[in-house]
């Protein structure tokens, strides 16, 4: 999963802790880990859900301004039949 180097400092920061993936087949799991260029982020949780789904909450959680933000980011991502929400952590420097 390639995470933009903001989005990482904001989830070092403590200021997102969830994070909204579209794609045909997940490269993370609930309980692993994953290397970054800032550290290590702990996957917490993975769920299936719909975009439409989405609360302002996640949305602001995810880094979004609100749920318009989080529609107009969505719809310059690829396609994909799996869209997941996922609950993520710093853990430290690797």
């Amino acid at each position: 999963m390639l995470l933009k180097r903001d989005l990482l400092e904001q989830i070092k920061a403590g200021e997102v802790d969830l994070i909204f993936r579209r794609w045909s087949k997940p490269t993370v799991k609930a309980g692993g880990t994953l290397k970054t260029k800032v550290g290590i982020l702990a996957i917490k949780a993975i769920d299936n859900m719909s975009p439409d789904d989405v609360t302002e909450a996640e949305a602001r959680r995810a880094g979004f301004e609100d749920v318009a933000a989080f529609r107009r980011w969505l719809d310059t991502m690829k396609p994909g039949h799996l869209f997941q929400r996922i609950e993520v952590g710093y853990l430290g420097e690797g």
